[in-house]
């Protein structure tokens, strides 16, 4: 999903008049984008002279340690503190709960051809 890097943005608008389902607006000068009404067309890509808005693996490592950081905080909580068995079982808990993700998202891509 597009996302804009804010820092880079300008507000410039070339991205707001060229989405052809107007999924796009900005927000304190900076342009913003509205995932559910965005259609993935690539046309804001094509646009932004600015390279602002930008695509989302480039996320993935900023997602990967929020999980990260998700699964600490769980593991610090008063309930799994010190306590190595309990531990134990939240983490396979948390893989079962990342494997079923990642078994989404193949059988997705496994069946995408039977859409076209």
């Amino acid at each position: 999903m597009p996302w804009v890097k804010t820092e880079d943005c300008t507000g410039c608008g070339v991205c707001i008049d060229a989405c052809p389902v107007g999924a796009i607006s900005t927000e304190d000068t900076v342009a913003i984008v509205d995932n559910d009404a965005c259609i993935r067309c690539g046309v804001c890509h094509d646009v932004c002279p600015n390279d602002a808005v930008r695509h989302d693996a480039e996320r993935i490592p900023d997602e990967v340690e929020s999980n990260l950081a998700w699964v600490r905080s769980l593991l610090e909580h008063d309930y799994y503190a010190g306590d190595r068995e309990k531990q134990a079982g939240l983490m396979r808990r948390v893989e079962r709960h990342f494997s079923k993700d990642m078994d989404v998202a193949k059988r997705t891509l496994e069946q995408l051809d039977t859409l076209t």
